[in-house]
């Protein structure tokens, strides 16, 4: 509809603002970089506008009135609007960023950073993130050679030549399908799972790397994969569906123990708890936007920053 011909302009309500906030006609004027005589024209324009006034003038200075302080107030939300409204209009018109380019290892991409990345672009319109998926070894060959950005792992080996920032604390648990004999047992020895046939994930990942290592320091052999994949996802469902036991992420499958589709199995003299860990590469400087991404999780004391 149109306007009343008494709406002020937005320059006028700022000019107003901006005498109230500074205290005085020529600091105002000084910030604006107006001469006096103009903004006091402006300003008794302003009161002529409205037909109230909204300074009390004396020769020791100007005070705001009621009805100017009111005014300033409704001002004020007026101003946020409109610097609202600029902001949105300069995102649309801006040039897309280049989107940062993140790999992470299967439990972490599936599991873990969804949500997380949700949240940090939610605010940030013109920003975007590319996230790629691979095993551990993958991501750090990806950032090694340059094709990516940030990089997040799970395997237990060190990352050389590489700064970490712990963003979470895991934990790996053996699980089968309810149709198991194990899910009446619910304990088995660490033996008998290095014996046992399992659904496994492929070389390279870091969870087939950390029950490796587990199993090596207790001094048995590496698992027997009856079946191996190259998902988080793709085990969990052959488990779900009756096949051998896993070892697999408590992240991966909390939804499924709670819902009895698996059960955690007790490998007696076997615990292997792990760090998921933000990488990057010492000799480069990651985009500013992985830095913002690095600051929103949560750091852990004497993590390496960007």
């Amino acid at each position: 509809m149109p306007l009343s011909p008494t709406t002020p302009d937005l320059a006028s309500l700022d000019l107003l603002l901006s005498v109230i906030r500074l205290g005085s006609f020529s600091a105002a004027a000084k910030a604006h970089r107006l001469a006096q005589p103009s903004v006091s024209a402006r300003i008794r324009s302003l009161e002529r506008q409205l037909g109230v006034d909204l300074f009390d003038r004396s020769p020791t200075g100007s005070t705001p009135t009621a009805s100017g302080s009111l005014v300033a107030g409704w001002a004020e939300k007026v101003l946020q609007s409109v610097d609202e409204l600029n902001a949105g209009v300069a995102a649309l018109t801006a040039t897309p960023a280049t989107p940062l380019r993140v790999t992470a290892s299967y439990t972490i991409a599936e599991y873990l950073l969804p949500p997380v990345l949700e949240r940090f672009l939610r605010n940030r319109v013109a920003n975007a993130i590319r996230l790629d998926v691979a095993n551990s070894t993958a991501v750090l060959e990806s950032l090694a050679d340059g094709r990516t950005d940030l990089g997040f792992v799970e395997s237990p080996t060190a990352t050389p030549g590489m700064h970490e920032q712990l963003i979470a604390n895991d934990e790996l648990v053996t699980v089968v399908g309810r149709g198991h004999p194990w899910a009446r047992r619910r304990t088995v020895s660490v033996e008998t799972l290095a014996a046992t046939s399992l659904v496994i994930r492929e070389p390279g990942s870091g969870t087939r790397d950390a029950l490796d290592v587990a199993l090596a320091e207790l001094g048995l052999g590496p698992p027997t994969a009856g079946l191996e994949l190259g998902s988080t996802a793709a085990v969990r469902a052959a488990v779900v569906g009756g096949g051998p036991p896993a070892v697999l992420s408590r992240l991966a499958i909390a939804a499924d123990l709670e819902a009895g589709s698996l059960f955690e199995i007790e490998v007696q003299g076997l615990s292997i708890k792990r760090r998921l860990r933000a990488v990057w590469p010492k000799k480069k400087k990651p985009p500013a936007l992985a830095g913002e991404l690095l600051n929103s999780l949560r750091p852990a004391a004497g993590d390496s920053r960007p």
